[in-house]
């Protein structure tokens, strides 16, 4: 399985300056907020709810994930660029991770 061959969601916004793949599930509040917090930043994004998956495929995205970066998938689970990732929303992480300053 190749995880660009997936149909993701996609988020236009207003700052475009990495490539954002967030894998959330539907359920999540964790996901919610993550994606909120992307809205209200204006940040171009593509995401995908992993429950709403085929067990199979869910548990392929989960071994992709976890081999590319060498942690434990949890949600949400970002990642940035094809490079580094996030786990979970915290949101002094994700200003950090992705440049931003408190107030943009």
């Amino acid at each position: 399985m190749n995880l660009k061959e997936l149909s993701y969601v996609e988020k236009k916004g207003s700052i475009d300056t990495h490539d954002i793949v967030v894998y959330s599930l539907s359920t999540c509040g964790f996901c919610k907020r993550a994606m909120a917090f992307l809205d209200e930043k204006g940040i171009s994004y593509r995401y995908i709810h992993v429950d709403q998956l085929p067990l199979e495929t869910k548990n392929e995205i989960k071994k992709i994930l976890k081999e590319k970066f060498n942690e434990n998938v949890a949600f949400p689970f970002a990642v940035i660029d094809d490079a580094s990732h996030l786990v979970g929303f915290i949101q002094p992480d994700w200003v950090r991770t992705l440049e931003l300053t408190e107030d943009k």
